[in-house]
C-alpha cells in the first residue's frame, strides 16, 4: 500500500485537484495500487482554519505519505498577512523541510496544440525541454533577510547562497535525466557577475567529468530567457538555481500555450511532491474553468517516479494525447473549430480516454 497526501489548497487549487483525483482513482482501479490517499490543509486554506499556512497535521501527514499531490497556494486576500503567515511559506516549507531538492519542470509542444503558443509553430514544432531547477537552496532560503531601516529610510535584502553539496546533487539529477533523454545539457548561470553562480559553474564542470555521454554547455540567464524565446527547439536539459528556474520555466509554459499545460515533481529522497507549475489563480476560482491539465500530468509524474509505474504513467499521458485529439480544450487552449469544456469535463474526459487505452 502507498500512501498519498492530498492538499488542494487554495484558489483553483480545488477544482484541479478534484479532477485529476479522478484520474488517479482510475489508475488506481485498474492497476491495484492499493493507493491510500488523505486530504489537508495548505496555504490560506490553512491559515483560515488554524492561522498557519502548515499545520503540524498537514506536516506529519506529508511526512508519512510516499508522495504528494498540490493543486495550488496564494491568494490576494492573504495579502496583508506578515511574511512568515503568508500561503506561499506553508508551500516553502513543505519543500525544505522533506528536502525536495529536485525540482522537473517539463514543456512540451503538443501537436494539437502548435496554434495556442504565441510564437510561430515553426519555432516551437517539437520542442521538448526538461527544466531541472534546484528548489530548497538560493536566494528563497538564504540568510540573512529582512527589512530595516537605515538613516531614516527601509532597506531590504536577501542573500544569494549554495553551498558545493547542493550543487552537486541537482547536478547529478540533471546529468542522469540527459542521459534518458538527448544528451544535452545546458548548464544556466550568471558567472560573469555573481560569486554564488561561479561556484555553480565550477561545481557543474566537476560533475561532469563522470558524464562524457553528455553535452554539457553553459548559459548566461539572460540570454537563457532570450533563446527561450528565439529558438527554443536547440534545448534539452536546462539546468539551474532556484530563482532562475523559476522564472525561466515560467517563460517556458507560454511556448506551450499555456501554463495550465505544465505539470513538476519536486524530489527528494524516496518523496516526491506533484503539481501543476501555475499559481492558484483566484480570479477564476469556483468558475469550473481552470485547465486541469497540468495537474493530471503531475499525476502520470508521480506514477512514474515514487510508484514505479512506468506503463501508466505513459498510459495517463496518452489519454491527455487522446482528448486533445478529439478536440477537447479548457478556455486558456481554445481555438476555432475545439469543444470548450470546463475543469471536472477534462477531468472526466481524460478519464474516459484512460480506460480506453485497455
Amino acid at each position: 500500500m502507498k500512501k498519498i497526501a492530498l492538499f488542494a489548497g487554495d484558489g483553483i487549487g480545488p477544482e484541479i485537484v478534484a479532477a485529476a483525483r479522478q484520474v488517479l482513482d482510475a489508475v488506481d482501479r485498474a492497476a491495484r495500487l492499493g493507493l491510500e490517499c488523505s486530504e489537508g490543509l495548505v496555504g490560506g486554506a490553512a491559515l483560515d482554519v488554524c492561522d498557519d499556512p502548515l499545520p503540524a497535521a498537514s506536516l506529519r501527514l506529508a511526512m508519512d505519505a510516499d508522495a504528494i499531490i498540490l493543486g495550488a497556494v496564494g491568494g490576494p486576500r492573504w495579502d496583508a498577512r506578515p511574511p512568515a503567515q503568508r500561503p506561499e511559506q506553508g508551500l516553502l516549507r513543505l519543500r525544505k523541510t522533506l528536502d525536495l531538492y529536485a525540482n522537473l519542470r517539463p514543456a512540451r509542444v503538443f501537436p494539437q496544440l502548435l496554434d495556442a503558443s504565441p510564437l510561430r509553430p515553426e519555432l516551437v514544432r517539437g520542442v521538448d525541454i526538461l527544466v531541472v531547477r534546484e528548489l530548497t537552496g538560493d536566494i528563497y532560503f538564504g540568510q540573512p533577510r529582512g527589512v530595516e531601516r537605515i538613516d531614516g529610510q527601509r532597506r531590504g535584502y536577501n542573500t544569494m547562497l549554495y553551498d558545493e553539496g547542493e550543487i552537486r546533487r541537482i547536478a547529478h539529477v540533471a546529468f542522469r535525466a540527459a542521459q534518458d533523454r538527448r544528451g544535452r545539457l545546458c548548464s544556466v548561470d550568471k558567472a560573469n557577475v555573481l560569486e554564488t553562480t561561479r561556484l555553480w559553474r565550477e561545481v557543474v564542470n566537476e560533475v561532469a567529468r563522470e558524464y562524457p555521454d553528455v553535452q554539457l554547455s553553459h548559459m548566461y540567464v539572460d540570454n537563457a530567457a532570450m533563446q527561450l524565446i528565439r529558438a527554443p527547439a536547440q534545448f534539452d536539459v536546462l539546468l539551474t538555481g532556484n530563482m532562475f528556474g523559476d522564472i525561466l520555466s515560467d517563460e517556458a509554459s507560454q511556448l506551450t500555450g499555456s501554463i495550465g499545460m505544465l505539470p513538476s515533481a519536486s524530489l527528494g529522497e524516496g518523496r516526491g511532491m506533484y503539481e501543476p507549475i501555475h499559481g492558484s489563480a483566484p480570479d477564476i476560482a469556483g468558475r469550473d474553468t481552470a485547465n486541469p491539465l497540468a495537474t493530471i500530468l503531475s499525476i502520470a509524474m508521480l506514477l512514474r517516479h515514487s510508484l514505479d509505474a512506468e506503463p501508466w504513467a505513459r498510459r495517463v499521458e496518452s489519454a491527455v494525447q487522446q482528448v486533445l485529439d478529439q478536440g477537447l480544450r479548457t478556455a486558456d487552449i481554445a481555438a476555432p473549430g475545439t469543444a470548450v469544456i470546463g475543469t471536472a469535463a477534462m477531468g472526466a474526459a481524460v478519464v474516459e480516454a484512460f480506460h480506453q487505452g485497455n
